[in-house]
């Protein structure tokens, strides 16, 4: 089993990474469940599919409400709902076919109390996301929050290891800095970096540098790709409009390193 959560600071490109992994591993055999858990909700698009019509898992306040035993919005009480409701049929049953095969589920996040917030719907993604990472599949690919708040929830227990996508740029440096610490916190110990968006040996050197002194491994660097760009100008997945580009083939690098024994 691969369990992977990708992170990093908004805007780095961790969403096309996540979303072409998934495709890649799948093209190769696994069975993939892609989870969409960013507020913004772009992992449809990476993967070159369409869910801007589907509710996320966060807003079905019916289901929550069935699965919890109350309604989302009400005064969250310690005992008065399930802090473990079932959702083991959650993927089958809400997932959304994307090409080569994976299965993207869309969680959402939850708007109500804060991050710190113990709240029915909060209680139903976090026993979703560690039903999702524990099941006997052969990956799971974790498209998470910009920067660092659902570390701070808990929410990534259980996975194998987290990627956090860095670009050139010392916010984006310090931003995976606060993620390493916050790992730690919550038991993640295999933690691996992607500088993304690189323009030349110049640009990047001085970031992967720093990575390995901060105890982060680089697994690769994705060069600038102006496909990327034109992909997203006309809907497309960066894989379906060039599988052969600079960036797609930088990724594959990475997917053939994720997967080595």
């Amino acid at each position: 089993m691969i369990n992977i959560a990708i992170t990093g600071k908004g805007g780095v490109g961790k969403t096309t990474i996540a979303g072409t992994l998934a495709r890649l591993l799948a093209r190769n055999g696994y069975e993939v469940l892609a989870v969409d858990a960013d507020p913004d909700m772009n992992l449809d698009s990476a993967l070159g599919t369409d869910a801007s019509d589907i509710t996320p898992l966060s807003k079905r306040k019916k289901l929550i409400e069935e699965r919890t035993g109350m309604k989302p919005g009400g005064i969250s009480i310690p005992g008065v709902f399930k802090l473990n409701p079932k959702v083991d049929d959650i993927a089958e049953t809400y997932g959304i076919k994307a090409p080569d095969g994976v299965n993207l589920v869309v969680m959402g996040t939850v708007d109500e109390g804060g991050a710190g917030c113990m709240c029915p719907a909060g209680a139903f993604l976090k026993a979703l996301m560690r039903y999702l990472i524990k099941r006997d599949k052969d990956a799971v690919i974790l498209d998470m929050e910009a920067g660092v708040e659902h570390l701070g929830r808990g929410t990534a227990e259980g996975v194998d290891a987290m990627i956090v996508v860095v670009e050139p740029g010392l916010r984006s440096v310090e931003t995976a800095e606060r993620i390493k610490k916050l790992a730690k916190d919550v038991g993640i110990k295999d933690l691996k970096g992607i500088v993304n968006k690189a323009r030349n040996e110049k640009n990047c050197g001085p970031i992967c540098s720093r990575l390995e002194k901060l105890g982060i491994p680089v697994l690769g660097t994705v060069p600038y790709d102006e496909s990327f760009t034109e992909a997203d100008l006309e809907r497309k997945a960066p894989l379906d409009y060039n599988q052969n580009s600079r960036g797609i083939r930088e990724i594959r690098r990475i997917e053939k390193k994720l997967i080595k024994p």
